[in-house]
């Protein structure tokens, strides 16, 4: 039987991640921008990708978050299946909580969350459903993987009811048509990763499209070559609209494209898009039954399990 892991330990855990997360730049996400920067010929531009990755040095060095809006911290937790906590999921919970109002105090986060109607602010980014935790599980293993996410809540996000006859060019149509928006009226944060989440319920592709723009690595592709082929499509296509890094005219829109998809009703193909902003801030740690601790880039969110299909 496996051990228990400590809530202390997930506190502790998630507390460090947040720091991580708000501070330091995964660097798949760098080295996607640095490539960005390499390719655009707009002087402007290139000037402003290049400032990006200094800031991201200034920020490691003096340990602070290196944009002023921190964003909606956020968790994905994947549980192994024979993981055990101490105080089950609800201390988990509560310790995710607890991290989150701490951090945002020492680190400091600005503290973003506030009740939609009163607009009063509890200065620990914890509320009513605040911060989201999302999970996952993973067969055959005693571990827990947390992995923060503090993504912008304001814009960069959008969906469409496509159906069936509107195929692959429709999912292009609206992937330009929702760049070009998001650009023209300042909705997005550029470069970015772009996650699409395709099929499913609505409920379902909007999860998946935050999924895949937060979780997966610059340079990843969907395991069905039909889908990695339409992610380098439609990075090329987000590239050749003219719009560029923070809103210049340009060719760095677009740092990578991710696709997810979801089986879907047969009389629809729902569709959303959400654009990871320039702050692309992530960090993963797994925490294994024996209480050892270990942090990594690689969410690993997308596993074999997360996307099974079929009966088993």
């Amino acid at each position: 039987m496996s051990e228990t892991i400590p809530a202390k330990l997930i506190e502790d855990t998630a507390r460090e991640l947040t720091a991580r997360a708000a501070i330091d730049i995964p660097s798949d996400f760098r080295e996607g921008v640095r490539r960005a920067r390499d390719a655009e010929r707009n002087k402007l531009a290139r000037f402003v990708l290049t400032e990006m990755d200094r800031n991201w040095d200034i920020a490691t060095e003096d340990r602070r978050p290196m944009c002023a809006d921190t964003g909606l911290p956020r968790y994905y937790v994947r549980a192994g299946n024979e993981a055990r906590v101490e105080g089950g999921f609800v201390a988990l919970e509560r310790a995710l909580r607890k991290a989150t109002a701490e951090a945002t105090g020492a680190i400091p986060l600005r503290p973003n969350r506030v009740h939609p109607l009163t607009r009063v602010d509890p200065n620990t980014n914890v509320g009513i459903h605040a911060p989201e935790i999302t999970y996952a599980f993973e067969p055959e293993a005693d571990w827990i993987d947390v992995t923060t996410v503090h993504k912008g809540g304001l814009f960069g996000t959008d969906y469409r009811m496509l159906f069936p006859t509107d195929g692959v060019p429709g999912i292009k149509r609206f992937f330009v048509d929702t760049l070009v928006e998001f650009g023209k009226r300042g909705l997005a944060c550029q470069p970015a990763i772009v996650g699409l989440g395709i099929g499913g319920s609505k409920d379902t592709c909007m999860r998946l499209g935050k999924e895949a723009a937060c979780l997966r690595l610059v340079g990843s592709q969907n395991p069905d070559p039909t889908i990695a082929r339409l992610e380098a499509e439609l990075t090329a296509l987000g590239n050749h609209v003219g719009i560029g890094a923070m809103g210049f005219a340009g060719t760095s829109m677009v740092v990578a494209t991710h696709v997810e998809v979801a089986y879907t009703h047969t009389g629809g193909m729902p569709i959303a898009m959400h654009s990871f902003c320039l702050s692309s801030r992530r960090a993963t740690a797994r925490i294994h039954s024996d209480g050892r601790v270990e942090f990594r880039a690689d969410p690993q969110w997308f596993t074999d399990y997360y996307r099974r299909e079929g009966v088993e």
